[in-house]
């Protein structure tokens, strides 16, 4: 087993409470002159945080959905719609079909660019259907520079990322998502089930399948920071130091 460093720190730095202040009425008054938005919504702590200002300004108008395929984490599906009940806001589940893709399932470096693109042509027409004006996605200002093929797709597609527009950093999110009493705030940061197998080895379901049982059976034996990594006929486990 290959112990590795922490993967993510979830601890909440030292700003300014003014700042967060400003920049949450900022988003609220954004989204709110968007008049009815679908959120993208995994999950994870920045698209809660899109999902519950969302619902706060439009109440009924925001909507969050949610893909489902072979690279969601089981647990994660259940995560989404308690969070979702725990807003109070409306919760779609979307099947997506993105291992169908050759060019997915080659897991080429650029993966997630397929991946959303998938999702983004679900969702496109379920918003045109129901008068939705915008879909929002969970980017913020961090993201900017860094190396992510979905962000072409949200392009491509439209939709918005309000928090990257409001000027919201990784750390902000997270004060902000602890001071609006959001259940995750700390929660490590997440990535589908395929990001556990290397660029170049393809993605199966029944890769995804192990990878996802391997990962519920450590999370039961107490493990709350960790990846499985998926190497054909070897997996490498990793955890936080102290575990």
């Amino acid at each position: 087993m290959q112990v590795s460093i922490p993967l993510v720190d979830v601890s909440v730095q030292t700003i300014s409470d003014e700042s967060v202040a400003t920049k949450h009425q900022m988003l609220r008054e954004l989204i709110a002159g968007m008049g009815r938005v679908i959120v993208a919504f995994s999950g994870g702590i920045d698209s809660t945080l899109v999902l519950k200002v969302a619902y706060d300004a439009l109440g009924e108008n925001a909507l969050g959905a949610t893909a489902v395929s072979p690279s969601l984490a089981h647990a994660e599906r259940e995560e989404t719609a308690n969070l979702a009940r725990w807003i109070g806001v409306r919760h779609l589940f979307v099947e997506t079909h993105e291992l169908d893709n050759p060019n997915y399932a080659a897991n080429p470096s650029n993966r997630c660019y397929f991946c959303k693109s998938e999702l983004y042509d679900v969702l496109v027409p379920i918003a045109a259907q129901r008068g939705y004006r915008f879909i929002l996605d969970g980017n913020n200002a961090d993201d900017v520079g860094d190396f992510r093929p979905g962000q072409q797709a949200a392009r491509e597609h439209g939709v918005r990322s309000p928090l990257k527009e409001a000027g919201f950093t990784k750390a902000e999110i997270r004060t902000l998502a602890r001071q609006l009493g959001l259940p995750n705030w700390d929660k490590p940061a997440m990535a589908c089930l395929s990001s556990r197998i290397p660029y170049g080895q393809a993605v199966t379901v029944p890769a995804l399948r192990q990878i996802d049982e391997a990962e519920a059976f450590l999370r039961s034996l107490g493990f709350r920071q960790l990846r499985v990594r998926h190497h054909d006929n070897l997996a490498r486990l990793e955890v936080e130091p102290e575990m």
